[in-house]
């Protein structure tokens, strides 16, 4: 069947892209260029159908482009696949990078199945992600408006001392600040009205992703994972809508590579060296759960709000979340006293802590579908 199959490799990009394609009855690849826009699109992958002898399969690697290419492809009857850049075999002694090599170079990889696919979201799970993104991008611009208001008042000396920062006592010392310079009172407003406008946003977006999270896609799973200690509905929701499937990782150890958790490793012969870890495919994820990890640096006592969280929720999700939360502070304690610094006590926490999740997620989707249907 594969020797009938055309292979198309295309390397994107925003205006146009780069398309290489190997027929099974031809000796040569056929190149040629294809402009960014839904009829060139269309006009091309027609075109590329009706002279091939029989089913067309297209490919190009995850980027600018996202997943509307593949959904426009897939919209026309062929299949089209997006590829992880950073699992692309790359030839040590090449030297030379073009548009036309690199969509060759996929056309080959391709047909020869020696590229790893991107999972694929629906365009409902892609607008769920892209809303979740949005509020951290509001956090993050209004981290930005913080430390423009600090750096500002540091250049002229306006230390606060009276406690941390951004409290309501240290809100009020701000409102209170009055520079001689008119410019600089100037200045220091245009700071402080950008910091409230983007704390006001920043409201705005979680309170549109708890209402998301009360969904009844989400409102099960959010829950289950807001019995563990340190995960909250924002981070919960956030996990989910970067993940969605977590049945398409075989274990759990292919979860923790897969957000790029475990220890890079080059070892030979009796040689055996392991370094930091690889920091590959999602770095969301990674990161909430390193920021998670920090819980769990003392004893495991569920507080109050814990227990709220947990009220009507299943109780095997409890007793998983009491285990996660009895092995991941007695293991983060003994890697401190066994003198690891605070970094890779956390990461190593956070790999155990992915695998705690990844164990949660199949349980609950095994026993929906072992729940009997209504009829």
């Amino acid at each position: 069947m594969n020797n009938i199959i055309t292979y198309v490799g295309m390397d994107t990009h925003k205006k146009q892209h780069k398309a290489a394609i190997k027929y099974p009855d031809r000796d040569n690849v056929v190149e040629f260029t294809i402009k960014n826009t839904p009829s060139d699109i269309k006009r091309a992958v027609k075109k590329i159908a009706r002279q091939a002898p029989g089913p067309v399969e297209f490919c190009y690697e995850a980027g600018v482009c996202g997943f509307s290419l593949k959904r426009r492809i897939e919209a026309l009857g062929f299949k089209c696949a997006v590829i992880a850049p950073s699992l692309v075999p790359v030839k040590p002694g090449v030297r030379i990078k073009t548009d036309r090599r690199d969509a060759k170079k996929l056309q080959e990889y391709y047909s020869a199945g020696l590229l790893t696919e991107v999972h694929a979201p629906n365009e409902k799970q892609e607008a769920d992600r892209e809303l979740v993104r949005l509020r951290e991008t509001a956090r993050k611009d209004v981290q930005r408006a913080q430390h423009h208001i600090l750096k500002f008042l540091n250049r002229h000396s306006y230390i606060y001392h009276q406690g941390n920062h951004w409290t309501d006592k240290h809100i009020t010392w701000l409102r209170g600040i009055n520079f001689e310079e008119p410019a600089l009172n100037e200045v220091f407003e245009a700071y402080f009205a950008q910091y409230i406008n983007c704390c006001e946003r920043l409201d705005r977006c979680d309170r549109r992703v708890e209402a998301l999270a009360e969904t009844d896609d989400y409102r099960e799973m959010v829950g289950i994972l807001s019995c563990f200690h340190g995960i909250k509905t924002i981070t919960a929701i956030s996990i989910l809508v970067e993940i969605f499937d977590f049945a398409r990782f075989e274990s759990a150890p292919a979860f923790m590579s897969y957000l790029g958790l475990t220890p890079k490793e080059d070892s030979s012969g009796e040689s055996e060296k392991k370094g930091p870890i690889t920091k590959a495919g999602n770095k969301r994820v990674r990161r909430l759960l390193n920021e998670t990890a920090h819980h769990y640096r003392h004893r495991y006592v569920p507080s109050k709000a814990l227990k709220k969280r947990r009220e009507s929720r299943p109780q095997w999700g409890i007793e998983i979340a009491d285990r996660a939360g009895q092995r991941l502070s007695y293991r983060h304690r003994y890697l401190r006293a066994r003198g690891k610094i605070l970094v890779k006590a956390n990461i190593a926490v956070a790999r155990e802590l992915a695998g705690f999740i990844w164990f949660t997620a199949t349980q609950y989707y095994a026993r929906k579908q072992a729940q009997p249907q209504k009829v």
